[in-house]
C-alpha cells in the first residue's frame, strides 16, 4: 500500500485535469500583463472573493508580505495573533523586508483574537510609539486546529478597524476550507477585508502559487511590491493553468476532506496513548498530543512512518495530521490500524 501522507495538504499532487490544462495553456509574458491565463485565474479569483483584482504570486507567504508591504511603511505597527502562521512560519518577513513592526495578541483557542485585545493593542498617537495600521487574521487557523473564522466575527472586527482608521489583511490559506464547513462562499468571509491571500497549492491541489485580492489601487501598488520582492513571473500561464481547475474543479470537494478529517479524530480518540477531542476538528486538520509515557511525538511520528503513515511533530507532544484530496476513506481506515498495532 502506498504510504498515507498527512503530513501537509501541500504535498498533493496535480490532478490529471490539472496536467493536461498546464500542457495546454495559452501563454504570454505577465510582467507586461500580456499571460491570458494568468489573466483569467487572477479574475476568477477576484470574483470568487467579491474583490475588484487581484494578483497571482508564487507562495502564501509571498502572499502575505505582498499585503504586508503595501498595508505598512517601515516603523508602522501590525496587530496579529501569537500564533498566526505570520508569526511563526514565515521568518519575520515584515520586518526584515519592510521595517514593521508586529504586536501579537492571544489567538482564543478557536483563532479569534477578542475584540477587546485588538482595541487594547491599537496605539494612541504619540511621538513615542508606532502607529498601528494593519490587523492581520487567519482564515482557518492553522495552529488553532483548523478553526474557520465565521461572517459575523468578521462584521465586528471590520467596525473595529474602521472606527481607527484600520486595515485588515486575511491570511486566507485555507479559506475554501472555512467556507465550505460553514457553508458560505468565500466572499462572505471577507467582506470587511482591505485584502486576502488564499493558497491554491495546499487543498486546492495546484502545484505551485497564490492568490492576493483587494482593490484595484492595492493590486497595482501590490504588483510593484511582488516585482521587488523577485515575484515577477514571465509565461506564468503554464502554472496558472492549474490554478484555474482549482477554482473550477476542487473547492466544492473540500468536504469530503473535512470528513476524512473528523473521521480520523474520531478513530484517534478511541486509541490509548493519544489525547484529542473530536469536536476540535471543524476542517482538514487534525491535532492530537501522545500521552504514552517516555514517548515524544517525534519518536511516534517516526514509528508510524515506517509503516506507511507520516504525520508531522510540532511539539514535544504534539502532532498534526492534515487531509487532501490523496487521501481516501480507506486510507484513513489503514492509518487508524497502524496506529491501534503500535499503540493499542
Amino acid at each position: 500500500m502506498q504510504p498515507v501522507d498527512l503530513r501537509s495538504d501541500t504535498i498533493t499532487q496535480p490532478t490529471r485535469s490539472m496536467r493536461q490544462a498546464m500542457a495546454d495553456a495559452e501563454v504570454g509574458d505577465d510582467v507586461f500583463g500580456e499571460d491570458p491565463t494568468v489573466n483569467r485565474l487572477e479574475e476568477m479569483a477576484a470574483e470568487r472573493l467579491g474583490k475588484e483584482a487581484a494578483l497571482f504570486v508564487v507562495s502564501g507567504t509571498m502572499a502575505n508580505l505582498v499585503c504586508q508591504l503595501t498595508h505598512c511603511t517601515r516603523g508602522d505597527e501590525m496587530i496579529l495573533g501569537d500564533q498566526s502562521h505570520i508569526f511563526w512560519y514565515e521568518q519575520g518577513g515584515s520586518a526584515a523586508m519592510g521595517g514593521i513592526h508586529s504586536r501579537p495578541v492571544p489567538n482564543q483557542p478557536d483563532g479569534r483574537l477578542l475584540l477587546d485585545d485588538m482595541e487594547a493593542a491599537i496605539r494612541p498617537e504619540n511621538i513615542h510609539f508606532p502607529r498601528t495600521r494593519l490587523i492581520a487574521l487567519e482564515n482557518t487557523h492553522n495552529r488553532c486546529n483548523g478553526n474557520p473564522l465565521d461572517g459575523e466575527y468578521m462584521a465586528r472586527v471590520g467596525e473595529l478597524a474602521r472606527r481607527y482608521g484600520l486595515n485588515i489583511h486575511v491570511d486566507g490559506a485555507r479559506i475554501f476550507n472555512a467556507a465550505v464547513t460553514l457553508g458560505v462562499e468565500p466572499r462572505a468571509l471577507v467582506k470587511p477585508a482591505d485584502s486576502v491571500a488564499f493558497c491554491l497549492s495546499k487543498g486546492l491541489a495546484a502545484p505551485v502559487g497564490s492568490l492576493v485580492c483587494g482593490t484595484r489601487d492595492f493590486i497595482t501598488q501590490a504588483r510593484r511590491v511582488r516585482k521587488v520582492l523577485g515575484g515577477g513571473m514571465r509565461q506564468a500561464g503554464i502554472i496558472a493553468a492549474a490554478g484555474i481547475i482549482s477554482l473550477t474543479e476542487m473547492t466544492d470537494r473540500l468536504a469530503d476532506d473535512h470528513a476524512n478529517a473528523r473521521k480520523l479524530a474520531e478513530g484517534l480518540a478511541d486509541r490509548k496513548g493519544i489525547s484529542i477531542d473530536p469536536e476540535d476538528v471543524k476542517t482538514n486538520i487534525v491535532f492530537f498530543e501522545v500521552t504514552r509515557e517516555g514517548m515524544t511525538a517525534e519518536e511516534l511520528a517516526g514509528q508510524l512512518d515506517k509503516e506507511g503513515v507520516r504525520v508531522l511533530a510540532l511539539g514535544p507532544t504534539r502532532l498534526r495530521a492534515v487531509t487532501h484530496y490523496q487521501v481516501t476513506s480507506r486510507d484513513i481506515d489503514h492509518a487508524l490500524r497502524v496506529f491501534e498495532n503500535f499503540l493499542g
